[in-house]
């Protein structure tokens, strides 16, 4: 016993010994690396119009001038993107890193049963590598799906160069009533994994807001409806999880400590009382109507459509969620009309990461009314707003991340180019670079 407390204290010391041995003989800290980036065609998120022959320069994890034309400066190392379309980092303001795949309730069954969580952050981490290959600079990522706080953890790793992925804003986890949420329908003698947090009554509320801000969240979700269903007046209603005065006690109390609210909610029930409460965000919003566009634009919220997923898993559930596709198209084409704000989100991990590219999303908005312009913008200016990251990303510009991809062909001709990204930089450091 003796022998290890001497050990210990001799490992105590060296330690102290090393730390003032080399608190006084640092080295100097080395000036940010600069580059610059030839871009063929820069889609730069502010202009109506590509800037022809764009030259980007970089400095560390900054940009510090885009100039048409012009000669990179001596010594600086150039990136020839000149037969490409350089746009800023993509962004999806709605994604579950810990999720792959719930078409039915037997997939999103079996991965909070059979999966450890620590099982399901390893493949998250995949997950993030995957969008970060698809040109996905930033994500905001929607609860974890009963990890916990897990995606806290994920955002930690990536921010400190532990693992490659986008920039992260997370949720943790979502909320609802006790016994609105799965796992549900198992026998009452087991206790079986929650895919939410159950929040009941206003003191219980603003406690689970707390809670959550104190381990990470940046937002808080909650699930304002459930059962979707049409009636005779041809609208989609919901059934709404909870009170009003429930509802308005997450929203205030997480305004007050700073953050912001995503509610899901798909029918025009469930949208009408997340509205009522006053959260920033509408996800899904399949049920929206004239009347409720309408209330999103004078409440300044946004709306993240999340197309990708519904199309996705409509034929497997079938159903009323179908008719929801053709229900959301519908929606969308009207709130373009109507200047509702619409964030890119395409609820990745509701379809599996593996199978299918976010960038998807693109392609159903300029479907459905967008211009290719429109949808870019979408994608990486509105988002940015949305996630309060205006003055530092979301467009290419001095003083911004060096966040940005690169795609061989036009996205303003053909929207599916970014399908198909070819370079990704995020904080200037290039993650892919396929310029065969």
């Amino acid at each position: 016993m003796r022998g290890k407390r001497f050990a210990a204290v001799v490992a105590v010391m060296a330690i102290l010994f090393f730390a003032m041995g080399t608190g006084h003989a640092q080295e100097p800290s080395k000036a940010a690396k600069r580059i610059a980036i030839r871009a063929g065609r820069l889609i730069d998120g502010k202009s109506d119009a590509p800037l022809a022959n764009a030259l980007i320069v970089i400095e560390g994890d900054q940009i510090v001038s885009v100039n048409a034309g012009g000669t990179a400066p001596a010594g600086v190392d150039v990136i020839d993107l000149s037969k490409m379309t350089v746009l800023p980092g993509l962004v999806d303001t709605h994604t579950h890193l810990l999720l792959n795949g719930d078409i039915t309730s037997e997939d999103y069954d079996a991965q909070l049963l059979k999966e450890s969580i620590p099982y399901r952050a390893i493949l998250s981490a995949r997950n993030a590598r995957i969008a970060l290959e698809h040109g996905f600079t930033t994500m905001r990522d929607l609860e974890t799906e009963g990890a916990m706080y897990a995606d806290v953890d994920i955002k930690k790793a990536i921010a400190n160069g532990e693992v490659p992925g986008p920039r992260m804003q997370v949720a943790t986890r979502a909320m609802t009533p006790t016994g609105m949420y799965p796992l549900l329908d198992y026998s009452w003698e087991l206790q079986v994994p929650k895919g939410v947090q159950y929040v009941d009554g206003v003191e219980g509320a603003r406690k689970a807001v707390r809670e959550q801000v104190m381990y990470g969240a940046d937002w808080i979700k909650y699930y304002s409806d459930r059962r979707y269903h049409f009636e005779a007046d041809g609208v989609l209603h919901s059934m709404v999880n909870f009170t009003d005065e429930e509802a308005r006690a997450i929203v205030d109390e997480t305004h007050r400590l700073g953050k912001k609210v995503a509610a899901h909610a798909i029918g025009s029930d469930g949208i009408a009382a997340a509205l009522r409460a006053g959260v920033d965000t509408i996800e899904h919003g399949d049920g929206l109507t004239d009347a409720l566009m309408d209330e999103i634009v004078r409440k300044g919220a946004y709306w993240v459509p999340t197309i990708t997923v519904g199309a996705y898993v409509a034929p497997g559930r079938g159903g009323n969620w179908t008719k929801m596709v053709d229900l959301e198209k519908v929606a969308f084409q009207k709130a373009l009309k109507k200047k509702v704000k619409i964030a890119l989100g395409t609820d990745a991990g509701g379809f599996d990461w593996k199978e299918l590219n976010q960038a998807k999303e693109f392609g159903y908005y300029v479907n459905y009314g967008m211009t290719p312009m429109q949808a870019i913008r979408s994608g990486t200016v509105v988002p940015a707003e949305l996630l309060g990251w205006s003055d530092k990303m979301g467009t290419v510009e001095a003083g911004k991340w060096a966040d940005l991809v690169a795609v061989s062909g036009d996205p303003l001709k053909d929207i599916t180019e970014l399908e198909r990204v070819k370079f990704v930089m995020k904080g200037g450091q290039v993650y892919k670079s396929d310029l065969k």
